[in-house]
């Protein structure tokens, strides 16, 4: 398997985030675990965090498959097994030194199984052509937010665990946007997830974060803060798109 380097895009760092923020009134929130109150406050102050762009990688393609749930395989029926991640993005828009939640924008998601296979895709290691777990999109509702229920990526071994996404938009003032990047998790949570079936049957993976050629390029500013719940795990990713 392969990824192509990304291109480069600029983005806010921790501190370029904060300057931001007091001079504009904007609040800036990390992704991670909300609170009543931020749940609360959702309506009014949506959370706006500057994101570096990352490589799509060899695996996107556009199944149009709208859901939120991925993890069965429309053509066969068979739900992809592995540990419940409840996966939220709030998707806004900063525009002019002001930030609104982006209505009616597609957020696509998709990601390998815990075996660390991707459906629908012919590579060395497997072919698992037509095939469509673990793909799907949602447009997101008046407050920005898109849905998805998945499990918890395996890994394969060139890459540390991941999750792909792309938001594209419906033409704004003159043009449409697309934005591709990935989301991460904590190695200490992946080595724990991965210690229980079905992650353990593929081994130990080999790649961690900081080893990682693509995370290396702004990865620390696309980490999840999955919190858990019942039977699982629930992260909520906010992202701002600049536009002009």
């Amino acid at each position: 398997m392969s990824e192509e380097d990304p291109p480069t895009q600029p983005y806010y760092s921790r501190r370029e985030t904060l300057v931001w923020a007091g001079a504009t009134g904007v609040i800036w929130l990390m992704a991670g675990v909300r609170t009543s109150t931020q749940a609360a406050s959702d309506t009014f102050h949506p959370r706006c965090l500057v994101r570096p762009v990352q490589t799509e990688g060899p695996y996107f393609i556009d199944e149009r498959l709208h859901r939120s749930d991925i993890r069965t395989d429309p053509t066969n029926e068979k739900v992809a097994v592995g540990t419940p991640l409840a996966l939220t993005f709030h998707v806004s828009r900063s525009h002019a030194g002001n930030c609104q939640p982006l209505s009616d924008a597609q957020v696509d998601i998709w990601h390998c199984d815990a075996k660390g296979l991707y459906s629908d895709v012919r590579d060395p290691g497997f072919d698992t052509i037509g095939q469509q777990f673990l793909r799907g999109y949602q447009m997101t509702d008046r407050q920005g937010i898109a849905r998805f229920q998945t499990i918890y990526p395996g890994w394969y071994p060139i890459r540390t665990v991941h999750i792909h996404f792309k938001i594209r938009t419906a033409p704004m003032i003159r043009r449409s946007y697309e934005f591709t990047s990935q989301v991460y998790f904590p190695d200490a949570l992946t080595d724990y997830v991965h210690r229980a079936l079905p992650y353990s049957l593929n081994g130990h993976r080999r790649v961690r974060n900081h080893h990682d050629v693509i995370f290396r390029d702004g990865g620390e500013h696309l980490m999840l803060e999955p919190s858990e719940t019942n039977n699982g795990y629930t992260a909520t990713f906010p992202i701002a798109l600049v536009t002009s």
